[in-house]
């Protein structure tokens, strides 16, 4: 019997990504957005869930502005973790394993090895902790959950890094970027993917980081997205401090996720061969 999904933050770049990917996996997709219902209302929630009925649900609905969280902090909070709390009150009630995104900003970036699902958590900036508090709620309100930490996100449905190199590379010769942020770059596909093993493997509930093995620096990130992509640029290697941010960001945000995606590497090949 075909599964159905429901995936909220259907117009984002995961969302968006997720929703085709699990259609072409022969599964139903309900798609759903800021217009479907409104995450901080309870009831709306609920209403939708009532006229939708589905076997999982897949929260990628967030407020991923890093940076403006710091000022935005209450629609950082009411997206990341009253929204998040709501869907695993309403899933819940229905019986709905729930799938709740996650970051490697929930962590404060001491460690020198990469982060275990079991690590402490001890987010530096509010876009972090806010959804580390949506972690907590899901946690607390839906036994049946899978909290799917990411990091460093890229995919051909929105604004991410790997897109913004390629589009810098059109006008400029030479492009600044920094050596001393280390964490695992991710392509959508492989979160979908990842998703869907835990899923149909019927994988215990919990914390799990799906993103790419092994571990960089935005600057080598940089070279390689130009390497693969046959571009000629100059990549000039500089501290954190020479772009001040209004949120910190941790030095070392890699994840262990277990073998559960591929090396980061041969992830960033494929994404740039399917243009």
């Amino acid at each position: 019997m075909t599964k159905t999904i429901l995936i909220t933050g259907a117009d984002g770049m995961f969302g968006s990504e997720a929703a085709d990917l699990f259609s072409n996996w022969g599964y139903n997709v309900v798609k759903a957005n800021r217009a479907s219902f409104d995450l901080t209302n309870l009831n709306q929630i609920r209403n939708f869930l009532e006229k939708n009925p589905c076997d999982f649900v897949i929260n990628a609905a967030a407020y991923t502005k890093v940076d403006d969280a710091e000022t935005n902090q209450n629609l950082a909070f009411e997206a990341n973790a009253i929204g998040a709390k709501n869907m695993a009150i309403a899933t819940n009630e229905k019986n709905i394993p729930l799938v709740f995104i996650s970051t490697d900003y929930v962590f404060d970036g001491t460690k020198t090895s990469p982060y275990f699902p079991s690590d402490t958590a001890n987010p530096i900036n509010f876009y972090g902790a806010s959804k580390l508090l949506g972690e907590k709620y899901v946690a607390e309100e839906n036994k049946s959950h899978y909290i799917a930490r990411t990091s460093w996100l890229y995919g051909k449905n929105g604004k991410n890094f790997v897109n913004t190199m390629l589009n810098i590379s059109k006008n400029n010769s030479v492009v600044k970027v920094v050596n001393d942020q280390f964490g695992c770059p991710t392509w959508t596909y492989d979160l979908a993917l990842g998703i869907k093993k835990l899923i149909e493997e019927k994988a215990q509930f919990g914390v799990y980081h799906i993103c790419g093995s092994g571990v960089t620096n935005w600057y080598n990130f940089s070279k390689k997205i130009f390497e693969i992509s046959k571009i000629k640029i100059e990549v000039i290697s500089v501290k954190t401090t020479e772009f001040p941010r209004p949120a910190k960001r941790p030095e070392f945000s890699a994840m262990d996720n277990g073998g559960i995606c591929d090396k980061w590497e041969e992830s960033l090949k494929r994404y740039l061969g399917s243009f």
